[in-house]
């Protein structure tokens, strides 16, 4: 049962709690127009024109894992909240939480994974602050972002824009991340060549900015796919109906997920993009996303449709499921 007086690992989940924590404790005191929008980035009008700022934590264990490290993952995720706001990102700041006793050649790995990932998404890191907890009292090392990107004026998008008939799409496989860290912790004797999908997302995200049918993007990290449709349904009071058989999922994570009881739709990714569009649109949008290299298994994977809010998975067979909201934490600190 879950204790409603303290806070628990399920309230960092993606989720219900972690919903009602930001809405009933952060929001609650911290209101105001700029915070109150639901999006993953505040647009903030500056002599004229318009900055994007955002800001997240990452707390991965294992620290480093095929594909990335919690350097590179501090990277792709501030740069990828920025890009599905419709920006160009272009700085950085970043906090890092030492604990004492960490060793000093694995910070010079995840500091280089840091860099690389910041020049290969054209970004500079221009400040930053360094502290050292006390041993026991962290989990190695704890790293904070901030990010700033410049957006095109006019361009607007959000949850608000979604109409009945819009169509979903989703930039490639869901659940690599979620996976690939599951199995590099090595706690169920299993193992697998699965890497995290984390990169950039910008060149996903630039290639629709001109369609006028491109309502809202959103990467489906902490959460995955389904926390992220229920998001949307809650915001529009519309039904997002999704086609299981039409959701990329890669074989290895679907096994993995079969043998352990993990449903693939809520493990997190680092380098996908949900997109909704107008449904005129999405045709262009999916074949412009399956001529990038990171998007060839783009895919379009549901419709807004006017029944009750909520989340349906049509199944191969012609059945229904409800893809119920996120409450237990499925994979703690995966992001």
């Amino acid at each position: 049962m879950m204790d409603e007086q303290h806070i628990s690992l399920a309230h960092g989940n993606g989720g219900r709690y972690m919903r009602e924590l930001i809405e009933q404790v952060f929001a609650r005191h911290l209101a105001n127009p700029l915070l109150d929008v639901q999006t993953d980035a505040a647009r903030l009008p500056v002599q004229g024109s318009e900055i994007l700022l955002t800001t997240d934590g990452f707390t991965v264990q294992p620290l480093e894992f095929p594909g990335g490290t919690i350097g590179s993952l501090a990277v792709h995720g501030t740069v990828n909240d920025l890009a599905v706001s419709g920006a160009v990102p272009q700085y950085l700041t970043l906090n890092a939480f030492i604990e004492e006793g960490f060793e000093l050649a694995q910070l010079e790995r995840i500091v280089a994974s840091l860099a690389a990932a910041a020049r290969e998404s054209a970004v500079c890191v221009v400040a930053g602050d360094t502290k050292v907890l006390r041993r026991g009292e962290g989990g190695g090392l704890y790293l904070a972002t901030t990010g700033v990107g410049f957006v095109a004026p006019g361009l607007a998008l959000g949850l608000n824009h979604i109409r009945p008939g819009d169509c979903v799409l989703v930039s490639g496989p869901v659940g690599d991340h979620g996976m690939a860290v599951l199995l590099a912790r090595e706690q169920f004797g299993l193992r697998g060549d699965l890497c995290s999908d984390a990169a950039s997302v910008l060149p996903l995200t630039s290639a629709l900015l001109d369609l006028p049918g491109l309502r809202f993007m959103r990467d489906p990290t902490r959460g995955g796919l389904a926390s992220v449709a229920h998001e949307i349904s809650q915001a529009t009071g519309l039904c997002i109906e999704l086609e299981q058989s039409a959701i990329p999922v890669r074989e290895p994570v679907a096994a993995v997920c079969d043998i352990l009881g993990y449903d693939p739709y809520y493990l997190a990714c680092e380098g996908r993009v949900v997109a909704v569009l107008e449904a005129q649109q999405a045709e262009i949008a999916l074949q412009r996303w399956q001529a990038l290299p990171q998007g060839n298994e783009a895919a379009l994977i549901g419709r807004m449709t006017l029944q009750a809010p909520g989340v349906v998975l049509h199944t191969p067979l012609g059945g229904r499921r409800l893809l119920q909201e996120l409450e237990d934490d499925p994979l703690p600190r995966i992001c």
